[in-house]
């Protein structure tokens, strides 16, 4: 039951002689990477109770760009999706874009840079800032397993700066390697690389090589019990209620330990702890009759913190389906849509800090692949969840059994692993 997500950047040539020969992908290619991860078997059972340093500024205004792309990215996605459910993991897109980020120059890194939320911070800054908060985020909770694993994989021809490829190293910690794009073993090497990160919930994040130069990676691995796990004997079916109308029987999982909870305008929200405290998942589930939708474009980094500092200790049953998900899109149209579309564009992007031939390279595409188990001993990837409130005759709960929205996050520091839309579930 853990979240897993792929990120992967595709950089492609521009070709003048040549229009239809534009597909050809520049981007990172990195070598398969030993990955750090947290131990679950390692020390610790006592609750955790605050980061065990305090952020950096760099950090806090990293987290805060992260968490306002992440609600910029939902939003734009929802937008073209308001019938199925989403699950992006907006951390592995900010790290897959902030290693090709160190390649761009000119209104190329302008418009990557705005989009990210990156504010005022300079590039070493940003690259300070994703360093130490891979760091903090991979050993902060023994009892869980977390993984953070970036990779750059290039066509062993191609020019790239020795300067760009350190910095990815550096900053991202990435594994880097040459391979023959023209071999087609080159894919097996990239899908095993990412089959491993994310123990084999996402088998391959390529088709192939196509006429990309370089493709930069980024997999996230979370794999957490929940700190009180769900009883399989007072799980049930029961049905859920479709965006479209319909109603599916699913398993509804319920839980009446002492759960945080929060109620706004027109939604009810809980928060349910994984291991040792650090991570969570966040549930937010609207009232009937509000618009899934509407509800979820509306949500923005600030009324995300409120709902994080108004949680309290309540005597609220919470219930929430057992579902499995997997989730992909090429995200190229909606970081467009936020105002990236420089990056994509032809003979206009310019990374001529990653090579000596970067006004000839292009972000070709851009695809994320996400996976979620969600069950009574705890999480494995990310996905969506939907949130009911029992009738007050009742002992007074939360019945998530219609649309609803959650994420899964680091709690202290703020950061948002993952956030999706479930409108729909199987029965």
């Amino acid at each position: 039951m853990f979240p897993s997500s792929i990120v992967v950047v595709h950089l492609i040539k521009g070709d003048s002689m040549n229009l239809t020969r534009l597909c050809r992908t520049l981007v990172p290619v990195a070598a398969l990477a030993t990955t750090a991860c947290s131990d679950p078997n390692g020390p610790g059972t006592d609750p955790i109770t605050d980061l065990p340093r305090k952020l950096t500024a760099a950090e806090q205004k990293l987290i805060g760009g992260s968490n306002a792309f992440a609600f910029d990215l939902l939003r734009q996605i929802n937008k073209s999706d308001h019938a199925g459910n989403v699950f992006v993991s907006p951390l592995s897109a900010s790290m897959a874009l902030g290693m090709a980020l160190n390649g761009a120059d000119g209104g190329t890194y302008t418009a990557m840079h705005s989009t990210l939320r990156l504010g005022d911070l300079v590039r070493t800054d940003v690259n300070e800032g994703y360093k130490s908060l891979i760091a903090l985020l991979r050993g902060l909770d023994k009892s869980i397993e977390f993984r953070i694993a970036n990779s750059i994989w290039y066509e062993k021809t191609y020019p790239f700066h020795a300067s760009f490829i350190n910095e990815s190293k550096s900053f991202f910690d990435a594994q880097v390697q040459a391979l023959d794009f023209a071999n087609p073993a080159s894919v097996d090497v990239i899908n095993s690389w990412v089959n491993e990160a994310t123990s084999k919930r996402i088998p391959k994040i390529i088709d192939g090589i196509d006429q990309n130069v370089m493709f930069l990676i980024n997999a996230i691995y979370f794999k957490g019990a929940w700190k009180n796990s769900f009883d399989k004997s007072k799980t049930v079916n029961a049905p859920f209620h479709a965006l479209d109308g319909s109603t599916a029987n699913v398993p509804l999982m319920t839980q009446s330990e002492g759960t945080r909870t929060f109620f706004g305008s027109n939604y009810a929200a809980f928060d349910l702890p994984y291991g040792n405290t650090a991570f969570s998942m966040t549930v937010v589930l609207p009232d009937k009759g509000v618009d899934i939708n509407a509800f979820t474009e509306s949500l923005s980094e600030s009324q995300w913190a409120a709902i994080d500092d108004g949680m309290r200790e309540t005597g609220y049953d919470v219930y929430l389906p057992r579902f499995k998900l997997t989730w992909e899109k090429k995200l190229n149209p909606d970081l467009s849509g936020l105002g990236m579309g420089l990056a994509f564009t032809p003979y206009k992007a310019d990374f001529t800090r990653m090579s000596p031939n970067g006004k000839d390279l292009f972000i070709s595409e851009v695809i994320q692949k996400t996976f979620v188990e969600v069950n009574e001993e705890g999480t494995e990837a990310a996905a969506a969840t939907s949130v009911g409130i029992m009738p007050t005759s009742l002992p007074p709960s939360i019945r998530v059994d219609r649309p609803f929205v959650f994420a899964i996050r680091e709690r202290f520091s703020g950061t948002i692993l993952f956030i999706g839309k479930v409108t729909r579930l199987p029965g």
